[in-house]
């Protein structure tokens, strides 16, 4: 049975904590699919590498026309597109394999399903159909999450497609179904309308992106609900294929109706993959949602087993991912020095038009919390540059600490959110006031940080 001294189970955020400290270590990965993870194969790279000339498209068509602005669209080249992404990424995931595997003496790579056997074994599953036993001194789960199916999906036989699918199809399909209503179908959804498809999001809740604060989760639905058709409060009821196509009957207030399209886009969420390890068999807790336990170091209830990323952490995130790497190799390197992981500012973005940022606390957690907070909603159009794009939707929410002057949440939705949101992660993480975020600094006039300054001294 091989022995190593660190073994790492998935290949994605898993794979970056190897440094050039790990040399003189034996160390095994075993992975059962993309070598390089989700977000490099079929998450946050290949999609934002849509979502840019989908955004080039909406501005043409819908914000060029207010600015006096004759564009037009002649068509998307779908097929070069997708190649061109793929064809970038599939070579670097396979350069990445085959650097840890063949270039480097003392990584082994075990391409298969690992499964816990016993007290720290993993029984893999080689996708060659052999079988490998494999233990460490060291482990670590960084094996991330896999896409959830209704149970009514998956048992009907209809064709579908989800996040790990539906970006290397052949052809844009002229009417999409795309069921869930989180950030995968905000961004795909749209990144295929815009590239021609009649879109139609199907979702339980009354809104978009509920887990936002309510005024961006509302601004957004009706930002959405202008181009494209929104069937909400929706249950699904029955899925059929019928003569070629997929038929979707929901029931909304009592009222029944099917929904016709030519593919169906499934995005209702991930699921994390500590159960498909078997981890409980040696001895590592999983919560009430199936995430792995640790403590603040990472480390599991098992001594010496050790979790980062989507499999522990149910922000789902690769941003910290990759910061729970890093704490992850310094903590094997340093078992006399942890560190501790800091999860209190963890910001995320939505790459849809418009985008959306946030980070802290939304306002119903803030009144959950019993919080004595104020808040304000700033519009991008009062600002100088917001004005120049003749932008009337688009706010920055700002919500903060009435006694301390603390920023407690941020929430943008509008052009470069994501950009625009890092200040103000920053301030938080450095514990500046309001004031000092809004007085302690120069603002270039008239950029569109001006939004976030004229948000800050409204408070």
């Amino acid at each position: 049975m091989p022995h190593h001294d660190l073994l790492i189970i998935g290949t994605g955020s898993g794979n970056s904590l190897l440094s050039p400290d790990f040399d003189d270590w034996s160390v095994g990965l075993v992975e059962r699919d993309v070598f390089g993870g989700t977000c490099l194969n079929r998450g946050c790279i290949p999609s934002k590498m849509l979502v840019y000339p989908a955004e080039i498209i909406e501005l043409a068509v819908h914000v060029a026309p207010k600015l006096g602005v004759d564009a037009r669209i002649e068509g998307v080249d779908w097929v070069a597109m997708r190649d061109r992404i793929f064809g970038r990424i599939d070579p670097i995931a396979e350069a990445g394999e085959r650097y840890r595997d063949i270039e480097q003496d003392h990584v082994t790579v075990y391409r298969g399903s690992g499964r816990f056997s016993g007290d720290g074994e993993l029984r893999v599953a080689l996708n060659d159909g052999g079988e490998e036993t494999v233990s460490a001194d060291r482990i670590v789960l960084a094996a991330g999450a896999s896409v959830v199916v209704p149970e009514l999906i998956a048992e009907a036989g209809v064709p579908y497609d989800t996040s790990d699918t539906i970006m290397r199809i052949d052809e844009v399909p002229e009417r999409l179904l795309v069921l869930g209503g989180g950030y995968i179908a905000a961004e795909l959804g749209n990144v295929f309308g815009m590239f021609g498809a009649e879109v139609t999001i199907v979702n339980r809740s009354g809104s978009l992106l509920r887990h936002e604060d309510p005024e961006i989760s509302e601004r957004f639905t009706r930002a959405y609900s202008d181009k494209f058709d929104l069937v909400l409060g929706a249950a699904l009821v029955d899925v059929a294929e019928v003569d070629g196509a997929i038929a979707l009957t929901v029931d909304r207030d009592g009222r029944r109706e099917t929904l016709v399209g030519d593919r169906l886009l499934v995005a209702t969420g991930r699921r994390p993959n500590g159960a498909q390890l078997g981890v409980e068999a040696t001895g590592v807790r999983l919560d009430e949602r199936g995430y792995v336990v640790t403590d603040e170091f990472l480390e599991t209830d098992r001594p010496g087993i050790w979790a980062l990323g989507d499999i522990t952490n149910p922000e789902q995130l690769k941003h910290t991912a990759n910061a729970e790497a890093r704490i992850v190799a310094h903590n094997l390197l340093h078992p006399d020095d942890r560190r501790a992981v800091d999860r209190r500012f963890t910001p995320h973005a939505v790459f849809g038009h418009p985008q959306v940022a946030s980070v802290g606390v939304t306002e119903p957690q803030a009144i959950e919390q019993g919080l004595d907070y104020v808040s304000t909603v700033h519009h991008y159009g009062a600002a100088a540059y917001g004005w120049a794009m003749e932008d009337t939707t688009s706010v920055c929410k700002l919500i903060a600490d009435r006694n301390t002057r603390l920023l407690l949440g941020a929430h943008i939705l509008g052009p470069q959110a994501s950009t625009l949101i890092q200040q103000l992660i920053q301030g938080m993480a450095f514990g500046q006031t309001v004031d000092d975020m809004a007085r302690g600094q120069l603002y270039i006039h008239p950029a569109l940080t001006e939004v976030v300054e004229q948000a800050l001294l409204a408070l």
